[in-house]
């Protein structure tokens, strides 16, 4: 492993440099990885393996239609490389676990006989695992147990792959059966396209993704975007305006410098009154959601949030909820104003 600064923490990843796809097909040659759903993080994931070489299979219930012709569509056959989930965890040696956490729980009946001594469970993410008591997904004693988790969605996995670029991702070992496990997970790592690798836990990434999922990636960055349209709107400011002044420059400007070289780069390339404003501020934010955030992570640490979840997204007409819950987040006027904004983007003219 590299030791690398962050800031004052030196930390040991694990970069493309060191461990190069030549080294990663080595290890995995004798393989059969069988990815388990084509949703979110299996296609991407499948493809950049297949794409690097690695013998991957496709294990997919076929009564959930569009996902199983998504995977034809995109190259795996039936009967050779796409089969039902009973079937691939069969041929598989590399068990990559990747339908939704709900669904892990449901499927872990009909996936665990096929959990033969040797093999390899590959996770995305930590939950199933870290919240066992309510899962009960609790894996066997004579396999490894590994996780390899990209800090991206699949769609991301999939496009900085074709660009040549990668997604970061986090790994890490909760049962070391073979005495191969850290060099399978890397291995994996490698093979899915990773940018580069960092060490975790099983519970520090599902604490860290819950927590992020809920706060800054998504929740909070939705509703700080609500909150600042609202105001915009109600002192007279136009749909355009308040669009573009909201989401639009944070989108197509300023966090594309974040990007590039940093907050301080971006608060750099600003003007002066904008500067000022932000640094100003910016102790006035931090401290009205610090309570927040640690309010939710005590929640996601405690298992509160895994119980919730699980029970919601188990509820009988969960599927018909979050359509709703979407279509109202999609039609209302901040969205439609973006909707808007986005066909007068020059490449869409």
């Amino acid at each position: 492993m590299a030791q690398i600064d962050f800031g004052g923490v030196v930390e040991n990843v694990v970069t493309r440099q060191e461990f190069p796809l030549s080294k990663a097909r080595e290890i995995l040659k004798d393989e059969i990885v069988a990815v388990i759903g084509y949703g979110v993080q299996g296609p991407a994931q499948a493809m950049n393996m297949r794409d690097n070489g690695i013998n991957v299979i496709v294990g997919q219930a076929p009564e959930f239609r569009a996902d199983w012709d998504r995977a034809v569509a995109d190259g795996f056959v039936p009967g050779r490389s796409l089969f039902t989930v009973e079937e691939a965890a069969a041929h598989g040696t590399v068990i990559q676990y990747l339908v939704s956490d709900a669904a892990q729980r449901t499927l872990w009946p009909v996936l665990r006989p096929y959990l033969t001594t040797g093999k390899a469970l590959y996770f995305s993410h930590g939950f199933s695992v870290t919240y066992k008591q309510h899962t009960g997904v609790i894996p066997p004693p004579d396999i490894d147990v590994i996780l390899c988790a990209p800090k991206g969605s699949g769609t991301s996995v999939r496009r900085n792959f074709l660009a040549g670029a990668g997604i970061n991702s986090s790994f890490s070992v909760f049962q070391d059966y073979t005495g191969r496990a850290e060099e399978r997970v890397i291995a994996l790592g490698i093979a899915i396209g990773s940018g580069y690798l960092f060490p975790t836990t099983f519970e520090k990434e599902v604490y860290s993704d819950l927590t992020g999922e809920r706060g800054v990636l998504m929740g909070a960055l939705e509703g700080i975007m609500e909150a600042q349209y609202q105001v915009l709107r109600e002192n007279g400011h136009s749909p355009s305006e308040a669009f573009n002044e909201t989401v639009e420059e944070l989108t197509q400007s300023l966090i594309r410098l974040v990007d590039e070289k940093g907050m301080d780069w971006m608060y750099a390339n600003c003007s002066a009154t904008a500067q000022r404003g932000a640094l100003d501020w910016k102790p006035r934010f931090r401290e009205a959601t610090l309570p927040v955030f640690r309010q939710l992570y005590e929640k996601v640490s405690s298992g509160e949030e895994c119980v919730r979840v699980l029970t919601s997204t188990g509820a009988p007409g969960y599927r018909e909820q979050l359509n709703t819950e979407l279509a109202e987040m999609g039609s209302s006027e901040l969205w439609r104003a973006g909707a808007a904004v986005r066909k007068l983007r020059p490449e869409n003219k």
